[in-house]
């Protein structure tokens, strides 16, 4: 896969950055670079590696989901500065 002139524009303006004419050469070289040294890995022998998430082994620490305190919400709603009728109240983001 290569990329040309156009391309690195069209990617530019999607990204929306600002890329003058002179800057455009120089970005094709590099992302070619960078597209080629991606290809690169395809060489690398995968077989038998199974996938993982992480480089260290670990497991999620689960905790008992058990209830240790019943019946707070009076409690818990003295913190909120706004509560309704038994509930948080935020302010309205989208219109």
């Amino acid at each position: 896969m290569s990329v040309d002139a156009d391309t690195v524009r069209r990617i530019a303006k999607l990204a929306r950055i600002a890329v003058t004419d002179a800057e455009i050469a120089p970005l094709v070289g590099e992302l070619n670079r960078i597209l080629d040294w991606v290809e690169q890995l395809d060489e690398v022998p995968t077989d038998g590696v199974s996938p993982m998430t992480s480089a260290v082994a670990a497991t999620a620490r689960f905790r008992a989901d058990d209830v240790t305190e019943a019946n707070i919400a009076d409690r818990i709603l003295a913190n909120a500065p706004e509560p309704r009728e038994g509930h948080f109240t935020v302010p309205k983001v989208v219109e």
